[in-house]
């Protein structure tokens, strides 16, 4: 993936990039500035802590087993992750599941569009066939930017409280 810059509606700017693996301390940073609500909304359930180990096995899953897109802006000790986009590869490797955090600071601007937009683009350009991701079916402005994108969504059989998102991307 090449790196970019993004000017948001609200004028700020963020750099959007591969993620690496030195990204675990600014993570684990973004993770305590995230509120009980945007963890749940998230994780689809409590989570009071970082998963320290599952943290690491994702940042060290990319590029081979998955895409990893994060937007950082600058910061009094460097850099803040604003956002981040993943998509972990199926078993067969023809498609992902997706999973994107931003940051409430930046909410509205433009940013989860900017970083799905990558997200999506990148798996297409690694040949992938289908992206989903699973949705809290109160988390309205994630089910709207997936509409936007042209994500199928539907109900997830059993659980009246989850949507599936799902996007083929062409590739066959």
């Amino acid at each position: 993936m090449e790196a970019f810059d993004i000017t948001l509606r609200d004028g700020r700017t963020a750099h959007v990039r591969a993620i690496e693996r030195e990204d675990e301390a600014e993570f684990l940073q973004a993770f305590e500035r995230m509120s009980d609500d945007a963890r749940y909304m998230r994780f689809m359930r409590v989570v009071r802590e970082p998963n320290l180990t599952r943290l690491r096995a994702l940042l060290a899953s990319f590029p081979q087993d998955g895409i990893g897109v994060v937007a950082t802006t600058p910061a009094a000790d460097g850099i803040d992750i604003a956002g981040s986009a993943i998509a972990v590869f199926g078993p067969d490797r023809t498609g992902c599941e997706f999973a994107i955090t931003v940051d409430a600071r930046f909410g509205g601007a433009g940013l989860a569009t900017a970083l799905m937009t990558a997200l999506v683009d990148e798996a297409r350009r690694r040949g992938l066939k289908d992206m989903e991701g699973f949705v809290l079916a109160q988390n309205l402005p994630m089910l709207r930017l997936a509409r936007r994108l042209g994500f199928r969504i539907a109900p997830e059989p059993g659980d009246t409280s989850v949507r599936i998102c799902r996007l083929a991307l062409g590739n066959a």
